[in-house]
């Protein structure tokens, strides 16, 4: 796979800036920065100089109980992703691409695989809305909900931005949210490789036997 690798300060310009309103139409979700890409490389896999630590985040799961990040995915290859259930395109995307790739593994490495849904909207993504609409995706999907100033740290501490909930110029309800998944490895529980919107099925599919080894993709 095509990948980039950033030095962490380049990094956390492209991750902290990039913003992407759901169904905004806009084209806020791309890079503001291109640092070290390959020359006509399609930017998918960021494979970090500098690995994000775990946050430190403890959130509600969609059976109302409390759920600790570092806990509960300690060596275990986990892909985290801020968004939320209202969301009419990147989210159900994303969610999508991970978990029909997922598929394509053997069962004892599905069985390995932590995919983790954090809600950028907790005032309407409840346990119960968060728990229907991952099971659509996958009903191996953790899905956390909690105080928007808890996550919104949690994300930072990722390099990416999240806003409270807001309405458009249309009225509409939208979380603006980074759209980076963050890849930790079974090996460290660093984050180590980011994906951008643009990952395909395919693009996960090919790397995921490699992200649960804690490999570079």
């Amino acid at each position: 796979m095509n990948k980039t690798l950033l030095a962490a300060a380049g990094l956390a310009t492209v991750a902290a800036l990039t913003l992407t309103a759901c169904g905004s139409g806009d084209d806020s979700g791309k890079p503001v920065a291109d640092v070290s890409a390959e020359n006509g490389a399609r930017k998918v896999a960021t494979v970090l100089d500098q690995p994000f630590k775990k946050p430190d985040l403890v959130l509600t799961d969609t059976h109302g109980k409390k759920f600790d990040l570092r806990e509960r995915t300690k060596d275990k290859p986990t892909l985290v992703y801020f968004g939320y259930t209202h969301c009419p395109d990147v989210c159900p995307l994303t969610m999508s691409n991970i978990a029909v790739a997922k598929k394509s593994l053997p069962k004892a490495e599905q069985g390995k695989l932590q995919v983790v849904f954090v809600t950028t909207d907790p005032d309407r993504d409840t346990p119960a809305v968060l728990g229907k609409w991952l099971n659509a995706q996958d009903r191996d999907f953790t899905g956390l909900t909690g105080d928007f100033a808890t996550i919104q740290r949690a994300a930072r501490a990722l390099g990416i931005s999240i806003e409270p909930t807001q309405k458009d110029k249309n009225g509409k309800l939208v979380s603006m949210h980074g759209t980076q998944v963050v890849a930790f490895s079974p090996k460290t529980n660093a984050g180590y490789v980011l994906y951008g919107e643009d990952a395909t099925v395919d693009d996960y599919t090919k790397d995921l036997p490699k992200l649960i080894k804690g490999a570079k993709p």
